[in-house]
């Protein structure tokens, strides 16, 4: 059936021991997964090699392939590890809009904490893997509480999710230019000849939006988002649609 392959393509799914064929195993997967990220935390997700992994867990090549099959079976558990500790935003005094910007500040941080998590899961090909769906599971949970329908908060949530990858890859963007303020800088000297097809853009720079609160965007984007679901519920036709 497709979703029990889809499942096995993704190693966290997976309840498999290391073949038991040859010495006893000294290592578990979790434990290499640790080592790996610590790698990409360094140095990039470039730096995930089985040749590399294998050298700082201090096995052969050919021994790491014990525990997983390939590079993409370590990416799988890899993100799925940093991904553990998934909001419990179950009812509390609270307001579920409260909640959901805790939920979507908190998976952001993830993305901030390991850079490589944003290219790991674009190129993945696999299904997300249990902790990853646990965050999906609180962000649907906690969308229950406004109002709207099954179908529209599944649409919530991708726009949600969206917002967060977003924000992490325009950080990215700014962070492989240099520091936020030359960054900004560079921007303006190459719009200030071409002021007249940017001045929008260029009253955006000079106000310092850009390089002194990055984080005030996020903050500002999320309750836009959050209004938008209130205005929406209230809306007889969106009333109308929900399932």
């Amino acid at each position: 059936m497709p979703t029990q392959n889809a499942s096995k393509m993704n190693r966290a799914w997976s309840k498999r021991r290391p073949s038991a064929r040859g010495p006893k195993p000294t290592l578990s997967t979790a434990g290499i997964a640790r080592v790996a990220i610590e790698l990409a935390d360094a140095e990039g997700l470039g730096a995930i090699t089985m040749q590399r992994v294998a050298r700082k867990v201090g096995v052969t090549t050919m021994a790491l392939y014990r525990y997983f099959p390939g590079k993409t079976d370590l990416l799988d558990l890899m993100i799925d590890s940093v991904s553990e500790g998934a909001p419990h935003l179950g009812k509390t005094t609270l307001p579920w809009s409260a909640r959901l910007k805790k939920w979507a500040i908190r998976c952001l941080a993830i993305y901030e904490s390991h850079p490589w998590f944003l290219e790991a899961t674009s190129l993945r090909r696999s299904m997300m893997g249990p902790n990853e769906l646990l965050w999906m599971e609180a962000a649907l949970a906690t969308l229950s509480e406004s109002g709207l329908g099954a179908k529209e908060r599944h649409s919530a949530f991708l726009a949600l999710i969206g917002q967060v990858r977003g924000h992490a890859t325009f950080q990215q963007i700014r962070g492989y230019a240099g520091s936020a303020e030359g960054w900004d800088d560079h921007l303006a000297a190459l719009l200030r000849p071409e002021a007249e097809r940017y001045p929008a853009l260029l009253e955006a720079l000079r106000s310092g939006t850009f390089s002194r609160h990055p984080g005030r965007a996020f903050d500002f984007a999320l309750d836009c988002f959050i209004d938008g679901i209130c205005a929406r519920v209230k809306r007889p036709r969106a009333k109308s649609h929900r399932s």
